[in-house]
């Protein structure tokens, strides 16, 4: 595993020492910071300020993060963390996936744009990207897939898909995930400790999700306890899971069993 890049292009929107203290310490000369305004006067930034663009941001050197590992080389991971962006509030916020699981959410490659990052949209809408890079694939997505499945099982990895999107609802009712929690789980799964614990599986996407993770509060590990309505939960699950299928038709037919497996089980309607 490597890293093509030296330094970090971080979103600064609203940014505070409290909310991303390392960003917020790598903001010092030799950072440049951009579509950003000044409090009026002074030469101290306004990250509140979103007049000219929700998507501010800053660059700055590999050097400006404490504990970096240099070079940046390292040997077969041991956890993979795909992240996703559910504005339906549908995904747990961390799953542990099996191989085939993996090699479909990998082909799937589902998040969401959201207001801020994309020009003209104002809420988020769902979009697929194979492997996360369509664009950029001159093979078919399953041949990346099954090379990724493959490398998992050679080497005993962990693929977990994380979800930064929103629990408790949907855009509009529900919150989004708090980036603390994302933190936790992630480090959790990292040092080993969601090895230890319970799982629960989700009834249409087949996940396995973990009931307990330190730091975190059980109730929002499973995404279906976190609605009030649990019947507009099931029916927007539904919705997810078929988009999920009507995305995944064009790619099936390259496809493996184990991977085919791993699609939303539940039948849903038209």
């Amino acid at each position: 595993m490597f890293n093509f890049e030296g330094g970090c292009y971080a979103k600064c929107i609203d940014l505070s020492a409290e909310k991303e203290p390392q960003i917020w310490s790598a903001i010092k000369f030799g950072a440049i910071l951009e579509n950003i305004t000044f409090n009026e006067g002074t030469s101290s930034v306004d990250f509140a300020d979103g007049s000219k663009t929700e998507n501010t941001r800053v660059s700055y050197p590999i050097h400006h993060i404490e504990n970096i590992a240099e070079p940046s080389v390292g040997g077969h991971p041991k956890n993979i963390f795909f992240l996703t962006c559910d504005a339906y509030g549908v995904l747990p916020p961390i799953s542990r996936l099996t191989p085939g699981q993996a090699m479909y959410h990998f082909i799937s490659g589902y998040t969401a744009k959201v207001a801020g990052t994309e020009a003209g949209v104002t809420e988020p809408q769902s979009t697929f990207s194979a492997c996360f890079g369509k664009a950029f694939l001159p093979l078919h997505p399953a041949k990346y897939a099954d090379m990724l499945g493959e490398r998992m099982k050679k080497h005993d990895v962990h693929v977990w898909l994380v979800n930064t999107g929103w629990s408790g609802g949907a855009y509009g009712t529900g919150e989004r995930m708090k980036l603390k929690f994302t933190r936790a789980m992630i480090t959790a799964a990292l040092r080993g400790e969601l090895d230890k614990v319970d799982y629960k599986e989700h009834p249409v996407f087949g996940v396995s999700f973990p009931t307990s993770c330190p730091q975190v509060p059980s109730e929002i590990l499973d995404p279906r306890s976190t609605w009030k309505d649990k019947a507009a939960y099931d029916k927007t699950a539904e919705k997810l899971a078929k988009q999920f299928n009507d995305n995944f038709d064009k790619y099936k037919d390259g496809c493996g069993p184990e991977t085919l497996a791993a699609a939303p089980r539940l039948a849903v309607k038209a």
